[in-house]
Formats: structure tokens, C-alpha cells, sequence
């Protein structure tokens, strides 16, 4: 019998006007490399019940963007998928930045993109079809969980379901 290993993660989908910040991945990454992505990574232990907390600091750690520089953070979506033998829990949160100069890192290469063109980049699928139902939907008050599975037709697809808490109907 083999074992599930769990992986939590969070993502920041930045915005300045129109412009969405991306990173074109260093091909010497582990995942996804050399495709296109936002900024984010790994929950660190004592981050594991804080998402918000690992995200203000992977912004910082990954654009230099302090949490003062960030407006209307918020958790948008929770992405749940399995990659052989790991669970992984990705929370993405959606913020303006108040301004567009990031430094550069050894994880890639940022670029602010044009909203209209972001999803003709080469985007990990999962990421893609995020951003997809973001660009569809646009922000909303809910949290919409996503789970990879597959469509009618056996294709790879995402499945949204808008989180609700039953005690407030």
C-alpha cells in the first residue's frame, strides 16, 4: 500500500492596471520549468494553518513587494489536485500592487502582462485553467475550490464549486 503525501502551497495573482504580474520559470526549477506562472511556493511548517501569512511572505521574498504595497488581498481560490503520490492544496490570492518595480530572483524572470495576453503563454494546465475561470468570473466575494479531475469526453478539466458556509443561509 503506498502512502499520500500532502503539499500545501500559496499563490498570489498580482495586478497593477491592466497588467498581471508573471514569472517566465528558470529552467533549473523542479516545477513547471521554463513555463509561465505567478509568484508563490511552499507553506513552511509553522505556516501551515496561516496560508495568508506564507503568501505575504512569498510575495515579499519573490517581487520585494511589502504587504503595505499590496491593496484587496484576497483568498480567491483553493486548487486541490494529485500529482502521483502527493496531495497538494494550492491557496491563491488575488491583490493590486500599489506600484510596478519587483526585483528579480533565481526562480525566473517577472514580467507585467497585459491581461489580454496572459493566457497565450505557456502555462502549466492547472494555472491555466484558473485563470480561465478568473478572466470569466473576475473577482468575487466567494472562495471558489477547484479539483482536477477529468471532463466527459476524458479530457483533463477543472471542477469549481463556489465555497459556501451552510450555517449563514
Amino acid at each position: 500500500m503506498s502512502t499520500l503525501r500532502a503539499r500545501m502551497m500559496a499563490t498570489a495573482i498580482l495586478f497593477n492596471g491592466n497588467d498581471m504580474l508573471m514569472m517566465k520559470r528558470s529552467p533549473k526549477r523542479t516545477l513547471s520549468p521554463g513555463m509561465w506562472a505567478s509568484v508563490g511556493g511552499h507553506l513552511e511548517p509553522e505556516e501551515i494553518n496561516d496560508p495568508k501569512t506564507a503568501m505575504l511572505r512569498e510575495i515579499y521574498e519573490e517581487t520585494g513587494l511589502s504587504p503595505e504595497e499590496l491593496e484587496n488581498l484576497h483568498l480567491q481560490y483553493i486548487l486541490i489536485r494529485q500529482n502521483q503520490q502527493e496531495i497538494r492544496q494550492q491557496f491563491i490570492y488575488t491583490a493590486t500592487a500599489k506600484r510596478r518595480e519587483v526585483i528579480q530572483t533565481e526562480e525566473g524572470e517577472l514580467h507585467w502582462i497585459p491581461k489580454e495576453k496572459v493566457l497565450d503563454r505557456e502555462i502549466p494546465f492547472i494555472f491555466h485553467s484558473l485563470l480561465e475561470h478568473y478572466f470569466t468570473y473576475g473577482p468575487s466575494p466567494s472562495i471558489w475550490v477547484g479539483t482536477a479531475g477529468f471532463d466527459a469526453e476524458g479530457q483533463p478539466a477543472v471542477h469549481w464549486t463556489e465555497l459556501v458556509d451552510p450555517q449563514k443561509r
